[in-house]
Parts: structure tokens; C-alpha cells; sequence
């Protein structure tokens, strides 16, 4: 990791620039294929599948009949860590249903909003080196208190032509209606326009790689929405002398294993434990299955000496980091002054891998600073609202007058007469 010491405030837009590659290379690739399943369908779906995952198969769609959840696949401890993660994913998303919302804004007129499900939803599972299963439980649950009435899973398949078992399993257990053994742009351009098989969807759902990231941008101008924008995983650690070399280290190794392109940053008072934890690395880089992917994301992160918590500080909220790990004895200072961030991850014991699968936050987040702006993925993802007005006599008469002076300052006469013939047919009939 390069060591960047003491940075000029002036200096934190260029040191903390993402290195994220472009994706208008490969929009003109994206664009054919999307438009090649719309006109094709299935077929597309067929040949882009044994072109792209080297994988034959006669039909897209997965019989939910077939999946078992006593598959002998699954270890029990697997089932067990699942089932756990299932039931904090619910409690933490049941507790963010709210009511029907409702105020009388002046006398006789009454407002209020109700929440909706999203009917169609579709969720894009990766399955290549390290299928997300974990996914699937972060998607499906609050689609499911949302009362979302279709719920369509798309994963490539494994090179034996099946989908990982994980998924599988993961998909019956919390209600997923249909399932699909197709990846890639393809797959979000089934859920796009529909074929023979997958339906068409409302709002697209999940993580994937640049194809898929460009997918679903290119989806949003066919009418279909997303979750939030994508892109490379990331997570900044600030901590202090206070905080462990070997955590604060396995946090860092956890988000470089994503991808070669993922972003790790450390922040740091302390520029022992910026020594420590470099010589921490590089003893649990050797013992990583994954330590080649891991590498190459730490080759091009940052750790950060800054002189004390108010710099420190500074710099998360100007980056807007995906997740946030604070380990300090300041804890209470980071926790009431983070304004940009998606996921925030407080003291020595709350790993960023909690809230990727089992504390009961959801782990899709907004990336690449769009957390300034974007929340992460809850219940509200899955619901829209509906406001509604009922206004009486008495209502109209209050307000009447208001409307009218508005429409015709704007030039809408016809806005003004629709209140203005309410209040003279009222007249008339209190005459």
C-alpha cells in the first residue's frame, strides 16, 4: 500500500480519486447484446451462455421442484449459519415498516401516504469464483416483507451446467418464485424486455461485474429501475494506536479479495500502526487462497498518517466510503460525525464480514462516492409510496382561493378553473 503522510486538505480529491475504469469501452458490446436477446429471446440467451460460460444447455429455467432444502450438498453448519443470518436480515428489516402516514394540512382537507410493493423484482446473483450466495438472503428477505409478488433469481451456471448449490438452497429458503441458470448483460436484458421464459421485471436488483454494471445502466432508458449505481467494492479503516494490527489488517485483506479493482483505504493518528499493520499484511497475504486478487487491490490503496481525528474525519466524509470501519477510542466522535458513508462498522469486534452476512444490515451498498447521495439497499427499496387527498367542501373553500391566484400567476387557466367552477357551483347552492 502506498503511505501517503500528512496530506494538504487541498489534495484529498486527487489522492482519494477512484481508479475505476471506464465503462463507455464496452457500452457498444453491452448495447448488442441486450438488443440481440430482445429480438431473439431464449435463443440468445442459449448461445450467449455456451459463448461466455463455455456452458451448453437446452433450457434456461431451473425447476423450483427440484430444490430441496435438505440437500446433502449443504453442510449443517452452512444451513445453521444461514438460517441465523436469515433471521437477523428479517428482524433488522421487519423493524423498518411504517404505517400509513396521515395529517390534515388545513380543515377539511386531509392527506395521506401509503406504501406499495414493487410486483416484479429481479435479482442478479454473480457465480464465478465466489457465487453470493449471501446475496440472495440480502435481497430476497425485505422483498418479501415488502409483499413484492414476483421475485425472479439470474445466475450463471457453474461449469457443470448447474447452479452453485448454495444459491440454490439460499433461493428456496427465502421464496425466490423462479429461477434462471443465466449471467452476464444477457441476464439483464432477459429481465429488460422478457423472453419466452424470463419475464419481464420493474426493478432490478444485485452486483455484478462491468458488463452487468453497464447492463442495468442501459436498462434504466428501457423503463426498468435499479437499485443504486455500482461499482468496485471498497472500505476505509480509520484507526488509532488503540486498534489491533492483525484486525484491522484482516479487514483490509477482506474487501481487497473481492477484486483486483476493489478500494482499500487506511487511515491512521498513528504511524506505528501503520507499520504494523503493513507487516500484518503481508504475513496474511501468504496464507490467502485468494492472495493473487488481494495483491493487486492493495497495490493500488492507500494508507493515510494524519495528524489527528478532525483530519481524519475529513477524509472519510470527502471519499464517501462504501463500508466504514472505525476502530478508535474516539469511537463516539466518528459515529455522530460521518455524513457520507454506506455501511458504517463501529469497535474492535464488528468486522466489515458482519454486515456482509449475518448481523442483519444489508450489504448492498452505494459505491465509488455515490454514498453522498445514495442510501443502501432496505425495505423502502421494494416499496414505493402513494399520497393521497380528500378534501371536503369546506376544504376547497379554505384553500380555493389559493389554488386560483397560483394557476393564473403561472398562466394555467384551466388549473383555475377547476377550482374556480367547484366554489361557484358551492356558492350557488349556499344561495
Amino acid at each position: 500500500m502506498e503511505v501517503v503522510t500528512y496530506p494538504d486538505p487541498k489534495s484529498y480529491a486527487e489522492i482519494l480519486k477512484r481508479s475505476s475504469a471506464s465503462l463507455s469501452e464496452i457500452e457498444p458490446d453491452v448495447l448488442s447484446i441486450m438488443h440481440t436477446v430482445e429480438r431473439e429471446g431464449d435463443a440468445a440467451l442459449l448461445r450467449f451462455t455456451e459463448k461466455f460460460d463455455t456452458v451448453s444447455l437446452t433450457e434456461v429455467k431451473v425447476s423450483m421442484d427440484k430444490i430441496s432444502l435438505e440437500d446433502e450438498t449443504i453442510p449443517d453448519a452452512l444451513r445453521e449459519a444461514i438460517e441465523m443470518a436469515y433471521q437477523n436480515i428479517h428482524t433488522f428489516h421487519s423493524a423498518q415498516q411504517q404505517g400509513r402516514i396521515e395529517v390534515e394540512t388545513q380543515k377539511g382537507v386531509r392527506c395521506w401516504q401509503e406504501k406499495r410493493p414493487i410486483e416484479k423484482i429481479g435479482l442478479y446473483i454473480p457465480g464465478g469464483s465466489a457465487p453470493l450466495f449471501s446475496s440472495v438472503l440480502m435481497l430476497t428477505i425485505p422483498a418479501t416483507i415488502a409483499g413484492c409478488s414476483e421475485i425472479v433469481l439470474c445466475t450463471p451456471p457453474q461449469a457443470n451446467g448447474k447452479i452453485a448449490p448454495e444459491t440454490l438452497y439460499a433461493a428456496k429458503r427465502c421464496n425466490v418464485t423462479q429461477v434462471f441458470a443465466v449471467g452476464g448483460a444477457q441476464a439483464i436484458a432477459a429481465m429488460t424486455f422478457g423472453t419466452e421464459s424470463v419475464p419481464a421485471i420493474d426493478k432490478i436488483f444485485g452486483p455484478g461485474n462491468q458488463y452487468v454494471t453497464v447492463a442495468k445502466q442501459l436498462a434504466t432508458k428501457k423503463g426498468v429501475a435499479i437499485d443504486l449505481p455500482a461499482g468496485p467494492s471498497e472500505v476505509l479503516v480509520f484507526a488509532d494506536e488503540t486498534a489491533s494490527p492483525a484486525f484491522v489488517a484482516s479487514d483490509l485483506l477482506s474487501q481487497a479479495e473481492h477484486g483486483p479493482d476493489s478500494q482499500v483505504l487506511l487511515i491512521s493518528t498513528s504511524n506505528t500502526l501503520l507499520q504494523q499493520t503493513a507487516k500484518a499484511l503481508r504475513e496474511q497475504l501468504a496464507e490467502l487462497p485468494r492472495a493473487a486478487i488481494a495483491k493487486q487491490a492493495l497495490e493500488k490503496s492507500l494508507s493515510i498518517l494524519v495528524k489527528n481525528d478532525t483530519e481524519a474525519l475529513a477524509i472519510i466524509n470527502a471519499y464517501a466510503p462504501e463500508h466504514c470501519i472505525i476502530i478508535a477510542e474516539n469511537e463516539d466522535f466518528f459515529a455522530n460525525g460521518i455524513q457520507h458513508a454506506g455501511s458504517v462498522f463501529l469497535g474492535p469486534f464488528t468486522p466489515e464480514s458482519a454486515g456482509d452476512y449475518a448481523s442483519g444490515t444489508n450489504h448492498t451498498l452505494p459505491t465509488d462516492g455515490f454514498a453522498r447521495q445514495y442510501s443502501g439497499i432496505g425495505l423502502d427499496s421494494f416499496q414505493k409510496n402513494i399520497s393521497f387527498q380528500k378534501i371536503t367542501a369546506e376544504g376547497l373553500q379554505t384553500i380555493g382561493p389559493a389554488i386560483e391566484t397560483m394557476a393564473a400567476a403561472e398562466g394555467l387557466e384551466a388549473h383555475k378553473n377547476a377550482v374556480s367552477l367547484r366554489l361557484e357551483s358551492l356558492k350557488s347552492n349556499q344561495s
